[in-house]
């Protein structure tokens, strides 16, 4: 812990870990209680597979095209509000090819961002990134972007909570209350869309829904109300993204594995202490 709390402070690359560590924690911990709430963490994962798409069409038009102002994580933003959008429509309009469509989005995602990347000349070690996590080579003007989105995920929640509480919770009754329930759930969506893009940097695609229910799951054994659980889900993303880049500073582990570890032994330390307390429950 000792040597890694000296690189943080001696080096700026693990600075911009730390911190992006702690800004994906607060969307992640926000968002994810409302995924978690409304049951569309299957929704989660086709947003989150169908950014690889994004990313390798960005990484194209940069180095192939010239267009180098254009970079994979803005690619990652479009591909994400795109597919939140799609599948949005189609589970409010079609629920019977719910299903169909994210496994079609999922899949179409995934194979256009492999398309483009083995079209993209040099290894293209930044995607690669992406897709399995490495929070230790987020630039500083990609932690600005992250944090204008966080900051962007936690205003939207803060301002339309109640709206976005009767969407999870009880559609009917927001819906005779006045509330624009297609809007907000289609909003929900966009959220979760961001997050994802928050999130891929830091633990990667692959276990992007782990970081996004994990600590939300822990924190749910906790508390009592959705705003709670945003609380603490934040705070355990938190202590579980600063504990697994110090476990995994000075072996040279995958810090984003090593993460989902982390919060994986603390949602089983959790589930396995209630069971031994309320041994019938």
């Amino acid at each position: 812990m000792m040597e890694f709390l000296h690189a943080v402070t001696a080096h700026s690359f693990m600075l911009n870990a730390l911190l992006t560590g702690v800004a994906a924690s607060i969307a992640c911990g926000v968002v994810g209680t409302y995924v978690v709430s409304r049951r569309i963490t299957y929704l989660a994962g086709g947003i989150a597979h169908s950014v690889l798409g994004g990313m390798g069409v960005a990484r194209y038009l940069s180095v192939v095209k010239g267009w180098h102002i254009v970079q994979p994580l803005h690619g990652a933003i479009v591909a994400a509000l795109l597919a939140a959008l799609i599948i949005g429509w189609v589970s409010l309009r079609w629920r019977q090819r719910e299903d169909t469509v994210i496994g079609a989005i999922w899949a179409i995602g995934m194979a256009v961002g492999i398309i483009f990347i083995v079209k993209t000349p040099g290894y293209n070690e930044d995607l690669m990134s992406y897709l399995f996590g490495n929070i230790l080579m987020v630039s500083r003007a990609d932690l600005v972007m992250i944090a204008v989105l966080d900051a962007v995920v936690l205003l939207v929640s803060i301002l339309f909570y109640n709206q976005l509480l009767g969407v999870c919770f009880d559609q009917e009754f927001a819906r005779i209350r006045g509330v624009h329930v297609e809007f907000f759930y289609l909003l929900l969506l966009g959220l979760t869309g961001l997050t994802v893009v928050i999130l891929v940097s830091v633990v990667g695609l692959v276990m992007v829904i782990a970081l996004l229910t994990l600590p939300v799951a822990v924190a749910g054994h906790f508390t009592r109300n959705l705003w709670q659980t945003m609380v603490v889900a934040s705070l355990l993303s938190i202590v579980f993204t600063t504990l697994g880049l110090s476990l995994s500073y000075t072996p040279d582990l995958p810090a984003g594995a090593t993460i989902i570890l982390v919060a994986g032994a603390a949602y089983i330390i959790v589930v396995a202490a209630t069971r031994i307390r309320r041994p019938h429950a």
